[in-house]
């Protein structure tokens, strides 16, 4: 979440009512009930690359990263923070009431060390989910973890459940990182290794004139990709039966990187995007933006081996990923570099997808025009171009469908996720189809994508791109109801 200047704030809280937010955040502060979930944000080390390096995380008290809960079950966890700074959790594609979403002055307070949050809320539609701090840069600092909702339905599946959660690293502190994209030279101001060319100079706004510009893929070049906290010198060995099932649950929580998964060998069927089922796509290849999910199904051949599933970074050759393995199997040490770069993410998938279950059309009622705009040599981002919170929170009303029709006028693709509600992908470029529910989808330069979502979910909501520091440098608003 942007760290607000005294300014900021003072202007934010009078457009939407301080008093009343500060009330409803103390309002669900109390003591958590007999069955509620332990979850403690704190320290701890990994290894990178045979480097020590001191993260973020939050886990549960005997150490297990993030939450599997069932579906039939309430969202009753307390969240107690270990840290010596504050923090705040956002749980990433559940639907609570607005007070209990974690994003700091948003929502609620962010939460001060030695002090604990309870929520209760009911937890909805089974699904691959994450969580994620909302608070500063925290993120980058590693403070995710998955969000697991299993269906009871299915605890008799002969299948091995396999939860992949992605990431990006760096040794240095995510403030420096920021400064350094704000600072750079203008004749140099390029998108990293895996950028495509410079966009010094290349102002966009509202005109959304990109004549002779050139793409950029990525921001910032970080030291490693992980894949569950660990790299491809040491990767995850995970045990599989021979012809066995297995059930892959890809989250990239990463702060920066797009990725491209790649199966290798092993056909798989995906099978539901951001928690929510889709009619199946067999392949070995998928994209995988910035806060994204993807559940895989997929059977292992009938004698004995071992399969490494890819994470490539976009338009790089840099990877990170795990290994299905067989008991005995002889495991190969693979690069960390691929000897091809991945591509850039594309809307292929995207027009392919249908949802298993679509919701019952109905035209809309209310119709938002949101054009994605930006700076790169400035590094500055925003919508309708402007900055948060300089720009107009997006005003819907209770029982109303709503578009939001986004135009990206800026050189790089924005992951755009709308917070609290689960929307539909409803048009690429203007054509219609009836596209996948999700809570995030990818935006690349000089497309646009219309999302349609029921204002079912009263509050002030999050609205964003989830790459940290286009969000941090403006790339964010709020979804307000009228009455709330």
């Amino acid at each position: 979440m942007l760290p607000l200047s005294r300014r900021r704030f003072v202007r934010l809280a009078a457009g939407a009512g301080a008093a009343g937010l500060a009330g409803a955040a103390a309002g669900f502060r109390p003591a958590a009930a007999d069955d509620a979930i332990q979850l403690r944000v704190e320290t701890h080390v990994i290894e990178v690359d045979g480097k020590a390096a001191t993260v973020l995380g939050v886990r549960q008290p005997d150490g297990t990263p993030g939450l599997t809960i069932a579906a039939d079950r309430r969202f009753r966890v307390e969240l107690e923070n270990r840290l010596a700074e504050d923090t705040l959790i956002h749980w990433h594609g559940l639907l609570p009431p607005y007070q209990q979403d974690g994003v700091p002055r948003i929502s609620q307070p962010a939460l001060p060390p030695g002090r604990r949050y309870a929520y209760d809320f009911a937890l909805g539609h089974p699904g691959t989910y994450w969580m994620h701090s909302h608070q500063g840069l925290q993120e980058q600092r590693l403070l995710a973890a998955p969000l697991i909702i299993t269906d009871p339905a299915e605890a008799g599946l002969d299948e091995h459940p396999v939860v992949v959660l992605l990431g990006d690293f760096s040794f240095k502190d995510p403030a420096e990182i920021l400064a350094g994209l704000r600072q750079r030279p203008a004749a140099t101001a390029t998108g990293g290794t895996g950028g495509s060319g410079s966009m010094a100079g290349m102002k966009m706004g509202g005109s959304g004139s990109m004549a002779g510009m050139k793409m950029d893929l990525n921001d910032v070049d970080y030291d490693a990709y992980l894949a569950n906290e660990r790299t491809l010198a040491d990767p995850e060995i995970v045990r599989v039966e021979p012809g066995g099932r297995v059930r892959l649950r890809l989250i990239n929580g990463g702060s920066g990187t797009n990725f491209v998964i790649d199966c290798g060998a092993l056909t798989a069927s995906l099978v539901a995007v951001d928690g929510q089922l889709v009619v199946p796509v067999a392949g070995s290849r998928f994209d995988l933006a910035l806060a994204q999910r993807i559940d895989l199904r997929l059977t292992l051949p009938p004698g004995g081996g071992a399969w490494p599933v890819l994470a490539l970074r976009e338009g790089d050759r840099a990877r990170t990923g795990i290994v299905l393995a067989t008991p005995g199997a002889a495991v190969t040490r693979l690069p960390a570099k691929a000897e091809a770069p991945a591509g850039r993410l594309t809307l292929d998938l995207e027009q392919r997808l249908r949802p298993r279950d679509p919701p019952a059309r109905r035209a809309a009622d209310r119709r938002l025009p949101l054009d994605l705009t930006g700076d790169m040599a400035a590094y500055r981002w925003g919508l309708n171009g402007r900055e948060y919170p300089d720009g107009s929170p997006l005003a819907v009303a209770k029982g109303e469908r709503v578009e939001l029709e986004m135009r990206n006028r800026t050189g790089m693709s924005h992951p755009m996720h709308l917070h609290g509600h689960v929307f539909q992908v409803v048009a690429i470029d203007g054509r219609r189809f009836d596209g996948a529910l999700r809570d995030t989808v990818l935006v690349p330069p000089e497309r646009a994508v219309t999302i349609a979502f029921d204002a079912d979910n009263p509050g002030r909501w999050a609205f964003h791109c989830h790459v940290l520091y286009h969000m941090e440098a403006g790339m964010f608003t709020t979804v307000v109801y009228d009455k709330y």
